[in-house]
């Protein structure tokens, strides 16, 4: 009698553990398809957004051509070098590609991406990349350089995987064209008593 009652008592212990072995992982699964599913939803609002801002560049470029080929017909050439350096902001610019996240963090296959929406040759592009965790901090930054993007082109290069991090964030350097006489430098205030500010050189 005492040794089948032993026998319930461990059989009673077993099905105890197993019942909170089984809720901890429950509540495990449960965290990660969470996480998982946030992490989704902000890629697809990244796209979104990328898809947004490329439209809206492509729609401001075109207008600006439709306006360059006006005003030549009216007799009042605009040199686009000098529209290009004042409005740069609009037709260059540097997004990422979709990149993988692991479950306990960690970044994979990132490409970062330069489009050039000027008529123009743009010589150097000088990035940086922020990896970021969860709650915003920088686990660590890398600098990369794309040179020799096309007029009316895009490059890209493939980006350091990290083992940590839930997000980047691209930030633009410094974008140099010598076709276009245009230096720019985030170091580099603008002067704004200058009408054209981020002229290389003056005009020979």
């Amino acid at each position: 009698m005492k040794k089948n009652t032993g026998y319930i008592v461990i059989i009673i212990f077993l099905g105890i553990f197993l019942v909170i072995s089984f809720t901890r992982q429950q509540k495990r699964v449960k965290q990660v398809l969470a996480e998982n599913e946030r992490l989704f939803n902000e890629n697809r609002h990244l796209k979104q957004a990328l898809d947004l801002s490329s439209s809206t560049a492509q729609q401001i470029a075109d207008r600006a051509e439709v306006r360059q080929r006006e005003n030549v017909q009216q007799g009042q050439f605009v040199d686009p070098r000098i529209y290009y350096r004042k409005n740069w902001k609009q037709f260059i610019a540097v997004t990422n590609s979709d990149y993988k996240t692991g479950f306990l963090g960690g970044i994979k296959n990132l490409d970062v991406i330069v489009k050039n929406q000027t008529e123009f040759v743009v010589d150097n592009v000088v990035v940086s990349v922020e990896y970021q965790k969860g709650n915003g901090d920088v686990f660590k930054t890398e600098q990369y350089t794309i040179a020799d993007i096309g007029a009316k082109g895009t490059k890209s290069v493939r980006a350091a995987d990290s083992r940590k991090g839930q997000k980047v964030v691209i930030k633009l350097i410094s974008v140099t064209s010598q076709s276009m006489n245009f230096c720019w430098s985030v170091n580099k205030a603008a002067d704004p008593g200058n009408p054209d500010p981020f002229k290389c050189t003056p005009d020979k």
